[in-house]
């Protein structure tokens, strides 16, 4: 009979039910992993689902729960940056790594124009996801609170200000940017210049903070023309590198804040004649593909991007589960030190 319940067609629940001598209530619990059953009792119930050849309903399952078994990894960005940018494709291996032992399906979803957003507003209303993974929010981003509204759970990869109240996963900017200028510091550089992140992202914001504050305690003074702001493009690092050697051609380092931003600036330096790191030494901050195939191969500020990529959907799978956990988790980052410092 396996494959088939007593019609000859498609076994049903009741049937491995009785096939287990229990009721239709506790093959339930065991085929979705409640611990609320005996040992014994699971493994009869699991014996006559095999025996039986029974495949749950998934669809069935999903809307008695009122659930879509999926999630949407939303990215309010340009396509071209997408596609540009290694951080972004870390994230989604993270989260499709952490989805991998699930039956939760991944919808990624660009949402960088207007139209974009409002046509992911309208897909959003109609809760078609269970729960978002928000990356990359800019400050005055509608989404979040668009989501709250809809009260879709949500857990954003970097926090949108000191004060963010939805759950979010982070890195220590802060920390990681100062330790690459004590860095600098270190090799004997002293005009340190830096390129930011657009500086309506809280992360870009926490880097520069660290660029001044490891400067402060240093007894060196910042000096506002060596810093210039980027976007995170590489023609955005380009734009900024040749702004900084106009205004102080006697630099000697630069701290990027971002790996593209970097060889952007590196463009920049071989242009102007400027060897790395003999003139200008070079740290960047993701430590992406891009870091490493650089010449010289860079320095750059490593954060864990997968894991924080793991860690935000366990978080938001807690989150659609019922579960309150941890509002906020901000993992460690660590400088990887190579040729081009």
């Amino acid at each position: 009979m396996n494959g088939h319940g007593r019609s000859g067609g498609r076994p049903t629940l009741e049937e491995v039910a009785a096939h287990a001598g229990v009721g239709r209530g506790t093959v339930s619990r065991v085929i979705n992993g409640s611990s609320k059953v005996s040992e014994h009792t699971r493994v009869a119930v699991e014996a006559a689902v095999a025996e039986l050849g029974y495949v749950p309903n998934r669809a069935a399952r999903a809307l008695a729960a009122n659930r879509t078994d999926a999630i949407a990894l939303v990215i309010p960005e340009p396509e071209a940056r997408f596609f540009a940018e290694p951080y972004f494709s870390e994230v989604v291996r993270g989260v499709g790594a952490e989805l991998a032992d699930t039956e939760v399906q991944l919808v990624l979803t660009l949402a960088g124009s207007d139209r974009e957003r409002r046509r992911l507003a309208q897909y959003l209303s109609g809760h078609r996801v269970d729960g978002v993974l928000l990356v990359s929010v800019h400050a005055g981003d509608p989404l979040p609170e668009l989501l709250a509204e809809l009260g879709i759970p949500t857990v954003i990869s970097g926090r949108r200000s000191a004060a963010e109240t939805l759950p979010c996963v982070d890195s220590d900017n802060l920390a990681g940017a100062a330790e690459a200028v004590r860095h600098l510091l270190g090799r004997g550089r002293r005009a340190i210049a830096t390129i930011t992140g657009p500086l309506d992202v809280y992360g870009a914001q926490c880097r520069l903070d660290g660029y001044r504050q490891a400067l402060t305690a240093a007894g060196h003074p910042v000096d506002e023309p060596m810093i210039a702001v980027g976007d995170f493009t590489e023609e955005g690092g380009r734009r900024a590198m040749r702004a900084l050697l106009e205004r102080r051609p006697g630099l000697d380092a630069v701290f990027a804040a971002s790996d593209v931003m970097a060889a952007g600036a590196r463009r920049e330096l071989r242009a102007a004649g400027r060897r790395i790191p003999r003139d200008v030494a070079l740290v960047g901050f993701d430590d992406s593909v891009v870091a490493r195939h650089m010449d010289p191969p860079l320095t750059s500020v490593r954060q864990p991007i997968e894991e924080m990529g793991r860690t935000m959907t366990r978080m938001l799978l807690g989150r659609i589960a019922g579960e309150t956990g941890e509002a906020a988790a901000v993992l460690p980052n660590r400088l990887v030190v190579r040729e081009s410092s």
